[in-house]
């Protein structure tokens, strides 16, 4: 097979206009947790307007009952997909039982003990007790208390357009299944070596309660004052040891499908997976039937891609900026045309990076390893900064504003939103600061006329055809 930076690289892109470039789809998964007015886990039903779970395709439930997961449809840019999130977190807001709030943080607030959170309920039914007793094993794995947190998907797929213009071009020889699968996974490998980089952006789970799992708080060396504690340098309590990490760190080969679904199975038949879907890697590749995921990979291709790495943005009242959406679409065509280096051991170095930046990312001497050398953090993000700002001037993409934000965060650190919550915490404190926003939030969602319930009723109704499994 070519070489990939000979296949998906910068030149092969300056064919296409920035219109071929951004033609695809956007989708956004946001988890988030019912809590009550005091911040604590609420233990109620899931809300009945949302009923049945199994079959709801934009608001159904994650782990815990007390989970609500919005699932917006596939969008063709940031905006619309961010007004389709925005139309369904109105819709969770006002379906929300009287005292209850959508709490913004992916770390929960105040939770009782492991035997009282309430695994979701899918009733009656053979598909209903397949994902009910796939959540029991979780909890018995990893408890209770780490399944509840949240946080944002971004899913991501090119047109197959845009991508059969390049293969026609330079790869015919290929079949297109082949060549398309090429493109994602190549976007997968530099993803899991970059992913440090959106860790620091968009990271903002600094604390906890202190009612949540002893082996995470001890890693906070801050105290609130009002019994919750918060990190001195850390941005991403969800995306350290504390978050969704396998038991024993797992590395499958993404050089191909093949060897991935392979690698897999040997996982499960090993016994370090239960299902395919409990890699909880930070990247997935999604088939056309996410059901029978291994399978479909291999006979039908990679269809788009599933970044899991960003946190709920507290400070946006959807739990994700549209600038960051934005952002994210940008940074699929960097991974897409930026050269892979044979390192080999570049899965483990993107594990360490990963951990280094969550726990340690506002640390003005962090460093991070690239192919096996030391490099300070803020000198490799600026410099991918510069690659950037080049990018998007070859390609003309338009996309300098949003480049700008971005560094601003790097080149001001108290503008990232792991200070910015780290001063919140210090002010008001962890629950009592996030329920000020929970409430500020709910308060404007439900005022809003549109969508009312008939609107919302119809969007649930229609035929759902995105990548949600549960």
């Amino acid at each position: 097979m070519n070489n990939t930076n000979d296949l998906y690289n910068l030149n092969v892109l300056k064919e296409l206009s920035p219109e071929d470039i951004f033609e695809g789809g956007i989708g956004i998964e946001r988890e988030g947790l019912r809590v009550n007015h005091n911040g604590e886990l609420a233990l109620t039903p899931h809300p009945q307007f949302f009923e049945p779970k199994l079959t709801n395709p934009y608001i159904t439930t994650d782990f815990s009952e007390s989970q609500i997961e919005i699932v917006t449809p596939t969008g063709a840019s940031p905006e619309e997909t961010y007004n389709m999130l925005s139309a369904l977190t109105t819709a969770v807001h006002k379906n929300l039982r009287e005292g209850e709030l959508y709490w913004p943080q992916s770390v929960p607030g105040i939770v009782p003990d492991d035997d009282t959170i309430p695994i979701a309920d899918y009733g009656e039914g053979e598909d209903a007790k397949k994902a009910m007793a796939y959540r029991e094993g979780l909890a018995k794995r990893y408890g209770k208390k780490k399944q509840l947190i949240s946080g944002i998907h971004f899913n991501f797929s090119f047109s197959d357009n845009t991508i059969k213009k390049l293969w026609k071009t330079h790869c015919p020889e290929m079949s297109f299944k082949d060549y398309k699968d090429g493109v994602y996974l190549k976007i997968v490998r530099n993803y899991l070596r970059y992913r440090w980089f959106v860790i620091y952006l968009m990271s903002a789970s600094v604390g906890a309660d202190d009612s949540f799992t002893s082996t995470c708080l001890s890693s906070l060396s801050r105290s609130d004052g009002h019994g919750a504690s918060y990190w001195k340098y850390g941005v991403s309590l969800r995306n350290s040891d504390c978050g969704y990490k396998n038991i024993n760190p797992l590395f499958p080969r993404y050089d191909s499908v093949a060897h991935f679904t392979s690698d897999i199975r040997a996982y499960i038949k090993g016994g370090l997976l239960s299902e395919a879907k409990e890699l909880y890697t930070q990247i997935r590749m999604k088939p056309k039937d996410v059901g029978n995921l291994l399978d479909s990979l291999e006979q039908d291709g990679i269809q788009y891609v599933e970044m899991r790495t960003i946190d709920l943005n507290p400070f946006d009242p959807c739990g994700i900026a549209k600038n960051d959406i934005a952002f994210m679409r940008l940074l699929m065509v960097y991974l897409f045309v930026t050269p892979e280096t044979p390192y080999e051991n570049w899965q483990i170095e993107g594990l360490t990076n990963e951990n280094s930046v969550s726990t340690r990312g506002l640390d003005p001497g962090l460093g991070l390893q690239r192919d096996g050398v030391s490099i300070n953090f803020f000198s490799w993000a600026k410099q991918i900064i510069r690659d950037l700002q080049f990018i998007n001037r070859e390609l003309n993409l338009g996309c300098g504003e949003i480049i700008k934000e971005a560094a601003n965060r790097i080149d001001y650190p108290d503008r990232t939103y792991a200070q910015r919550l780290m001063d919140l915490i210090a002010n008001k404190g962890y629950i009592n600061g996030h329920l000020e926003l929970a409430e500020s939030y709910h308060q404007d969602f439900i005022s809003r006329g549109y969508p009312d319930d008939a609107t919302i009723q119809k969007m649930l109704d229609q035929t759902f055809t995105g990548g949600h499994t549960l």
